[in-house]
């Protein structure tokens, strides 16, 4: 765990308030309200809007549906296989989606969905690292640690922004 310092910045959003966290002036983590392993607001640091004026401005765009990938630096702190899981994330196209399973494949584990979907609830940087594009087999809604309506809700941005108004079978149960 690092010990440089920490700060933190909440901002409004579509889907409810964002805790936008820095470790040594570096994005480390992105908490929605009620999120699933979301820390205690008392390891966030000390309030400081200064780290975060390019990451609001990048997710002001991604609400906007004109920013399509993030390039802001990140600091996930994780197991080793808990960040290469994020980073897999990262690879996943706007608007689209993929499975546990397909997931695991990608990362070259295809038997550990499960653990996939284990470091999938745990990304400390939600929407920045998309875990939301990851669904179930069935192409069912599973899990989302900042809830199933939050999931829908970013689903729904990213597909309307790529002008995709038909659902294909995976999304199917979205609407």
């Amino acid at each position: 765990m690092s010990h440089a310092p920490r700060t933190h910045t909440v901002i409004d959003s579509p889907v409810g308030p964002l805790t936008l966290v820095a470790t040594g002036g570096t994005l480390a983590g992105l908490y929605m309200t009620d999120q699933r392993h979301r820390p205690p607001q008392e390891t966030f640091g000390d309030p400081d809007p200064e780290p975060f004026a390019e990451t609001v401005a990048q997710l002001d765009e991604y609400f906007s549906r004109v920013r399509t990938e993030f390039t802001v630096p990140l600091a996930p702190e994780g197991t080793a296989f808990q960040l290469r899981v994020w980073e897999q994330l990262r690879r996943i196209p706007y608007g689209e989606t993929v499975t546990y399973g397909e997931l695991a494949e990608a990362i070259g584990r295809p038997s550990a969905a499960r653990a996939v979907g284990l470091a999938n609830g745990r990304n400390p940087l939600s929407i920045i690292v998309p875990c939301h594009r990851v669904i179930g087999s069935t192409g069912s809604l599973t899990g989302y640690g900042g809830g199933l309506e939050r999931k829908r809700q970013l689903l729904g941005l990213e597909r309307r922004a790529r002008g995709t108004d038909t659902p294909d079978a995976q999304l199917a149960t979205l609407w």
